[in-house]
């Protein structure tokens, strides 16, 4: 492993380091384009009440801004542990070419972080998951979709 990547990966758990210190969750991320740190963050869900405040979200929205853009192709992401599954959706939908982690999903788990039940809950169908999702007013739904086709000058992502 190059001196470089070590570096990045450092600086994902000094964020992670950082957050514990400030009465947050272990978790740290920074992002990385053409060998350059764009954006560092770390985990802030009991500081901002906010459940999809991962280190990971909290890079990619600070990387996009910075970028002025949606997609991070081009970009990579260290973090000091393997993405939950939010996390990991997060980076499909930026594009991020590629994931550097430290810890394990197992080394998670044994601190209190067991994400299992969430991949165990969508391999199950809707009607049978936790959470139950129920389909309603299916056509007023539609319109949206509908308009979003027919529309000419859409930004898509």
């Amino acid at each position: 492993m190059c001196k470089e990547k070590k570096e990045f990966m450092h600086e994902a758990v000094h964020q992670s380091l950082l957050s514990v210190e400030n009465d947050g969750g272990p978790f740290g991320a920074v992002i990385v384009k053409d060998g350059k740190i764009i954006a560092k963050a770390a985990n802030s869900v009991t500081q901002t009440n906010d459940p999809t405040a991962h280190a990971e979200v909290n890079v990619i929205r600070l990387a996009t801004s910075k970028l002025k853009t949606f997609d991070l192709s081009g970009c990579e992401i260290y973090t000091s542990c393997v993405p939950c599954p939010m996390c990991l959706g997060a980076i499909y939908w930026a594009r991020i070419d590629k994931i550097y982690y430290g810890n394990t999903k197992q080394d998670a788990k044994d601190i209190g972080f067991d994400d299992s039940f969430i991949y165990e809950e969508l391999d199950l169908p809707l009607e049978e998951r936790k959470i139950k999702a129920i389909q309603i007013e299916h056509k007023e739904a539609q319109k949206a979709f509908k308009s979003w086709q027919q529309k000419e000058d859409k930004t898509e992502y």
